[in-house]
C-alpha cells in the first residue's frame, strides 16, 4: 500500500512539473513572440525550423506549408535579409533543408539568400549551431507559435537574443509540446550539446 501511495505521489509530482514548466515557458517568452509582420523587430537572418514535407497521410505537411508561407512573409516585408533553413537530413532520402529552400525558391526567394543546416535534428541543435556555426546572436524564429517558445526559452539560455514570428498553426493544443518543454528543460540543466558542431559558415 504504501508502495502504491509512492508511486501515486511521485506520478502526481511529475505529471505537476511537465504542466508547470509548459506554462513558465510561455509565460517567459510571451513578449518576444509576434503574428504581426509590421511588428515584428528587423533581423539579419530568420531561421526556419524543419519538418517534414508531407505527412504520415502523403499530403503535405500543413506545418511545413505555413512555415514556409512565413518565411516568405518576412522575407518580402523586409524583416530579414536571409534565410537559414535547419532541419534533418540524417538520411539520403529525407532531406528537410533542401526540401524548403526549392519552395522557397519557387516562391520568390533568392538561392544566394538562402543557407541550410542539415544537421537540425532536433531544436537545441537548430538553436545552438545557428550561434556556434553560424555566428548568429540576434534571430527571428519561424515557426509554429508553440514552438517558437520553445526555440526562444532555449536561446536565451544560450545568450541569443531571439523573438519568433508565428505561422500559422495547425490544431489549438499540442499535446506532445508539454513533454517536449520539460525534455528541453532538463538538456539545458544537464547541459545537452548539439549532436554536431563543425565548421563556421558565414552568412552574408
Amino acid at each position: 500500500m504504501k508502495k502504491l501511495k509512492f508511486i501515486v505521489l511521485l506520478t502526481l509530482f511529475v505529471l505537476m512539473g511537465v504542466f508547470m514548466t509548459y506554462h513558465w515557458i510561455s509565460f517567459r517568452t510571451k513578449d518576444f513572440i509576434y503574428n504581426d509582420v509590421n511588428t515584428v523587430p528587423k533581423n539579419k537572418v530568420g531561421l526556419v525550423l524543419g519538418t517534414g514535407k508531407y505527412a504520415a497521410s502523403g499530403n503535405i505537411n500543413l506545418f511545413y506549408k505555413y512555415r514556409v508561407d512565413a518565411a516568405v512573409k518576412l522575407y518580402k516585408a523586409g524583416k530579414i535579409e536571409y534565410i537559414l533553413v535547419s532541419g534533418d537530413n540524417s538520411r539520403k532520402d529525407y532531406d528537410e533543408p533542401s526540401d524548403f529552400k526549392n519552395d522557397l525558391i519557387a516562391r520568390g526567394i533568392p538561392e544566394h539568400k538562402i543557407f541550410l543546416d542539415y544537421a537540425g535534428f532536433r531544436t537545441l541543435d537548430s538553436v545552438v549551431r545557428a550561434k556556434e556555426i553560424f555566428g548568429q546572436t540576434s534571430i527571428t524564429f519561424i515557426s509554429q507559435k508553440f514552438h517558437n517558445q520553445r526555440a526562444i526559452y532555449i536561446a536565451k539560455h544560450f545568450g541569443i537574443e531571439a523573438v519568433g514570428f508565428n505561422a500559422k498553426d495547425v490544431y489549438k493544443s499540442h499535446f506532445r509540446e508539454y513533454l517536449a518543454r520539460s525534455k528541453a528543460s532538463l538538456d539545458l540543466a544537464f547541459n545537452v550539446q548539439p549532436k554536431f558542431l563543425g565548421e563556421k559558415i558565414t552568412i552574408q
